[in-house]
C-alpha cells in the first residue's frame, strides 16, 4: 500500500539512478527527488544520514510503500511486480531471461567497472583508458548478443528493463569518449530509446540537481 509519495534518492549523472527514473516515468509514478551529490562535501552518500538509509552508500534508493529499496534492478523489479503496466519484463520466459541477461551484463559486467568509486582507485591519469577498456570489452559482447535478441529495442519490439540499462550506459560511453562506430545495433536501439518521452524527461540533463552548465 502506498504510504505518501515515493522518494527517490538520486544523483543526476548516476546511470543507476537514471534506470529507475525511466521506470518511474514509464509507469507514470509521481515521486519526489532528494539529490545526493556523489562529489560535493567528499560525497554526500557517505553521510551518516544516507548510510542509515542505504548501508552500501550508493544511489539510487527508493522509499515506496513503507519500505526503502536500494539497487536499481531490485527497485525496477519491485515496481514491475506492484505496478505492472506498462510491462518491463516480457511474458515469454525465454525473452524474460534475455532481458535479465542483457540487464545483468550491463549492470554487473560494465557499469561497476567504470563507476566513480572504481575510477578513484585507478588514479586520475588512468581513468579515461580504464573506463574505455571496461566499456569496450562489455560492448563487444553486448553488440553480439543484441544482434540475436533485438527488434526495435534490446529484446523484441517492447521497451524492457534491458533498455533501461542500455541508454544510461551508452551515455557513459559518450562521456568517456568511446567510439561507438563498431556497435551499430547498440547505437540504433539507443537512438530509438532517446526519442521516447520517458527517456527524455528522466535524462541527466533535465534533473533538479543538474548543474546549470549541463542543462538542456
Amino acid at each position: 500500500m502506498q504510504v505518501g509519495k515515493p522518494i527517490l534518492y538520486s544523483y543526476f549523472r548516476s546511470s543507476c539512478s537514471w534506470r529507475v527514473r525511466i521506470a518511474l516515468a514509464l509507469k507514470n509514478i509521481d515521486y519526489e527527488t532528494v539529490a545526493v551529490n556523489l562529489i560535493k562535501d567528499g560525497g554526500q552518500q557517505f553521510s551518516e544520514e544516507f548510510q542509515a538509509l542505504n548501508p552500501m552508500k550508493q544511489v539510487p534508493a527508493l522509499k515506496i510503500d513503507g519500505i526503502t529499496i536500494g539497487q536499481s534492478l531490485a527497485i525496477i523489479e519491485y515496481l514491475e511486480e506492484t505496478r505492472p503496466t506498462p510491462r518491463l519484463l516480457p511474458r515469454d520466459p525465454k525473452q524474460r531471461a534475455q532481458v535479465r541477461m542483457v540487464s545483468d551484463l550491463i549492470t554487473s559486467g560494465i557499469q561497476p567497472l567504470q563507476n566513480l568509486s572504481v575510477l578513484k582507485q585507478v588514479g586520475q591519469e588512468n581513468q579515461l583508458t580504464w573506463a574505455q577498456q571496461a566499456i569496450t570489452s562489455g560492448f563487444n559482447a553486448l553488440e553480439q548478443i543484441l544482434q540475436s535478441t533485438a527488434g526495435r529495442y534490446c529484446v523484441g519490439d517492447e521497451v524492457s528493463m534491458a533498455d533501461l540499462c542500455l541508454a544510461p550506459q551508452v551515455a557513459n560511453a559518450d562521456r568517456f569518449k568511446v567510439d561507438l562506430t563498431p556497435y551499430p545495433t547498440i547505437s540504433r536501439i539507443n537512438k530509438s530509446l532517446l526519442a521516447l518521452e520517458a527517456f527524455h524527461v528522466s535524462h541527466p540533463c533535465r534533473q533538479p540537481d543538474t548543474p546549470p552548465e549541463l542543462r538542456a
